[in-house]
């Protein structure tokens, strides 16, 4: 009688694991691209599995779906930019330094992902359909606010901002120029001729939008407050 074959040892079975993070990642990163290019109607499965070098069968095994996938790129379309903002450390910064630097993260993330702006954009003509099924999105997003949150909060105590500024509407704001001059860097670009991601541009921009948020918020415009 054959021998059964014996168990994976444990490590054998985090190195299949981590294979499997690794395979699920790279489907996502290339169908971020695919949905960002031709919108969720218009991606094919049969594309990304080429690119990645797996299967449909797979895709669907791993996501459930054309659908499913979708919300795994959305899922981390914003898990990048909260990430990249955790990594900061705004609480070791003095409050109007954080403030810049929040800024300056918005700006610089927005400008090198288009992807991102486009997924968005696509969502946004769903109506965020796909996006309210997501159950953790809101447990992503939430720290966005409570960064803005802590920075106003530290900039009052220290006597520098207003007390009328609303932590939300301040991160719609910054989210506003940032997201509208990438989205929009076409049709900008055809009206009036203008090339936005040209540096000189963009580091006017980026001055433009920083000072901006300091005259909302601070309380002495010519003022060198913490």
């Amino acid at each position: 009688m054959a021998k059964k074959n014996p168990a994976a040892s444990p490590s054998e079975t985090v190195e299949a694991l981590t294979d499997a993070d690794r395979t699920k990642a790279d489907i996502v990163a290339v169908a971020m691209e695919e949905f960002a290019e031709n919108g969720l109607a218009g991606a094919r499965v049969d594309a990304i599995a080429d690119r990645t070098r797996t299967s449909k069968r797979m895709i669907y095994y791993y996501f459930g779906s054309k659908e499913g996938l979708y919300r795994a790129v959305l899922e981390q379309a914003y898990n990048g930019i909260r990430t990249r903002e955790s990594q900061t450390h705004f609480r070791d910064l003095p409050p109007r330094e954080a403030l810049r630097r929040l800024i300056e993260i918005t700006f610089d993330y927005d400008e090198s992902h288009h992807g991102f702006i486009r997924l968005i954009a696509v969502e946004n003509i769903h109506y965020a359909e796909h996006l309210k099924k997501l159950n953790s999105i809101r447990g992503i997003n939430v720290s966005a606010i409570e960064i803005v949150e802590d920075i106003l909060a530290r900039g009052r105590t220290a006597g520098i901002f207003r007390s009328d500024i609303n932590a939300f509407d301040l991160h719609l704001l910054i989210s506003s120029f940032c997201f509208f001059r990438v989205s929009n860097r076409h049709t900008v670009g055809a009206i009036f001729k203008r090339d936005l991601s040209e540096p000189r541009t963009l580091s006017r921009h980026k001055r433009l939008i920083i000072e901006a948020v300091e005259r909302l918020v601070l309380l002495d415009l010519a003022g060198t407050g913490p």
